[in-house]
């Protein structure tokens, strides 16, 4: 299983918040979102600063950011059928 790395991104800078075996992808990319909304909540200092939680591989090639401000509904598209 593959070792990710979690970034809290400020200014451009990394601020390490630790790393972890996950199974895969899709799991790395939903730790980082559920991170990117408990520092929503516990750090409103960092709300609309444009801060990200990115994740990196072992190669600490960076694979997936998201905001800490949530998107706005009404941003979003959706698909009608």
């Amino acid at each position: 299983m593959p070792y990710y790395y979690f970034d809290l991104m400020i200014d451009g800078r990394p601020h390490d918040q630790g790393g972890m075996i996950l199974e895969d992808f899709a799991v790395a990319s939903d730790r980082a979102d559920a991170l990117a909304s408990e520092l929503y909540v516990i750090r409103p200092e960092l709300h609309s600063k444009r801060c990200f939680v990115r994740v990196v591989d072992a190669n600490n090639v960076e694979i997936y950011r998201t905001p800490i401000d949530p998107v706005p509904k009404w941003s979003v598209k959706t698909v009608q059928s």
